[in-house]
């Protein structure tokens, strides 16, 4: 037999290299499906307003106030004009938003703030699954960063909700920056000036401002430390930039897998405090109540370009879904945050305190430019995640949402929602294709249903309710089939 220089058998040598060949072709047939199904799947980025007014953005109509990098996910992707949250206040909203189911089914209908965060019975109750849950058992590591909300107590910590990583504060509010607040200016509310007295005092350098027109501020950083991971850490930068700076690194870390960002700004929320930088970039601005918001809500415009920014660079923009909106409508007596043309703010069930600005881009994969008229609602988002990262169907606890790949791209024609329903208490509305009914009584007042044609009426200023009978009926009819599915709040704040 002949010998090659090795040793080994001339036929042996050839069939071990074809052997080599044909394994050397096979092993990316035989590795693991999920990997190969996980190197596809879409990174989804939430970056989540805190009071933001629906006509606060550049592409929503404000000419005051710049807003172009959170007006560019507009631009290159789809704004919705019928955008809606689930609540008209800060913790419920959230709840639906990040469960894609509505929060009355599940009983979580009230605001914990102050102390009522420590409440153990406060908090997104543990029997409903996350988007966070959803997509880590669908191949996703997931951040947090920002604010919380959904229970101030262990067990409603975010890493027992489906989050790996976390940078943030757990209750409804916090300073930007804390006593004696340097290189801010900040407006707080009073009950009393120094020295006693109503209206508005400012300090001798200009750089604090007491306002007597609605009350105290919150004790917002009341035993509400900012957290990493589960400890307490100091921040020494104003707040928006280092949830900027966490969100960037975030992205940094996790660019070779599959990933949630779910940032959650506190701005534009009081308390008002915006940096000298943004300060002067709006000194033209009279009114430093309004110079105020302005500096926060272009500071944290600038925050997302950042974030838009580092996804460019990292080469993961037609690969990452990016949603952007905000909890509710703004406060304006508060803020200035305006929803102009729409009805009041947060808090009612007017179109000013549950339509919202409502953005998203998904490059490539998307309409560029897109302007979306047909209702839609941030339940949606948990539902369009869901698809785009392959979960598996869910039997139990059915998704309000819908997936709105399908109607963005244009394969389906008609209306993601014919109805959506709002509880709050004794503030409550239904919409009902164009038409919408609604009960919002202010303290004291007897509940009445007014009824509204938004199509041709959006800032709801002409009650129907009398002149179209049959129409209000047909409405409350509604209203009560999908009340019937709610159940009563689990947890009600203790009155003092």
């Amino acid at each position: 037999m002949k010998e090659t220089r090795q040793g080994a058998p001339l036929h042996r040598r050839r069939l071990y290299c074809r052997q080599l060949l044909i394994l050397f072709f096979l092993i990316p047939c035989c590795q693991p499906a999920g990997l190969l199904a996980q190197d596809q799947l879409p990174n989804i980025v939430i970056l989540l307003a805190d009071d933001l007014g629906y006509g606060e953005l550049g592409c929503q109509g404000n000419k005051e106030v710049p807003t172009p990098h959170i007006d560019s996910i507009a631009k290159n992707g789809i704004r919705f004009t019928d955008g809606y949250v689930t609540a008209a206040y800060c913790s419920a909203s959230r709840a639906g938003l990040l469960t894609g189911r509505y929060q009355t089914r599940f009983g979580y209908e009230f605001n914990p703030t102050g102390a009522h965060n420590e409440d153990p019975n406060a908090g997104l109750p543990s029997s409903e699954t996350t988007i966070a849950d959803m997509l880590a058992d669908a191949g996703y590591v997931n951040g947090l960063v920002g604010k919380w909300h959904l229970g101030g107590t262990a067990k409603y910590h975010p890493f027992r909700r489906g989050f790996d990583e976390f940078f943030g504060f757990l209750h409804e509010g916090h300073y930007f920056v804390p006593p004696p607040y340097r290189g801010t200016t900040t407006w707080l509310r009073r009950k009393v000036l120094p020295g006693g007295g109503q209206g508005r005092w400012t300090s001798k350098d200009g750089r604090t401002i007491y306002s007597t027109h609605l009350g105290n501020e919150p004790d917002y950083d009341a035993d509400n430390p900012i957290y990493r991971a589960g400890q307490p850490v100091n921040e020494d930068n104003y707040l928006t930039d280092a949830f900027t700076r966490e969100a960037v690194d975030f992205i940094d870390r996790n660019a070779d897998r599959p990933f949630l960002l779910y940032l959650a700004y506190n701005a534009v929320h009081s308390p008002m405090q915006a940096t000298d930088k943004y300060m002067k970039r709006f000194a033209h601005i009279d009114d430093v109540h309004r110079r105020i918001f302005a500096g926060m809500l272009s500071n944290m415009d600038d925050s997302v370009g950042a974030v838009l920014d580092k996804l460019r660079k990292e080469k993961l923009e037609e690969n990452t879904l990016v949603f952007f909106l905000s909890d509710n409508g703004g406060p304006t007596k508060e803020l200035t945050s305006s929803n102009l043309p729409l009805r009041s703010g947060k808090g009612d069930v007017y179109e000013g305190g549950i339509r919202i600005p409502f953005l998203c881009q998904w490059k490539g994969k998307l309409p560029a430019g897109k302007i979306f008229t047909k209702p839609v609602i941030s339940l949606d988002i948990f539902a369009t995640a869901a698809a785009v990262a392959a979960a598996p169907p869910r039997k139990s606890r059915p998704l309000d949402g819908i997936n709105l790949l399908p109607y963005l791209q244009g394969t389906e024609n008609g209306r993601p929602h014919q109805e959506l329903f709002w509880r709050l208490n004794q503030k409550t509305a239904i919409r009902l294709g164009d038409w919408k009914l609604l009960r919002n009584p202010s303290r004291g007042e007897e509940p009445r249903w007014q009824l509204y044609h938004l199509a041709n009426d959006p800032a709801e200023t002409s009650d129907l309710a009398t002149s179209h009978p049959e129409k209000l009926q047909q409405l409350q009819k509604a209203w009560k089939t999908w009340n019937d599915q709610m159940i009563d709040p689990v947890w009600r704040p203790r009155r003092k």
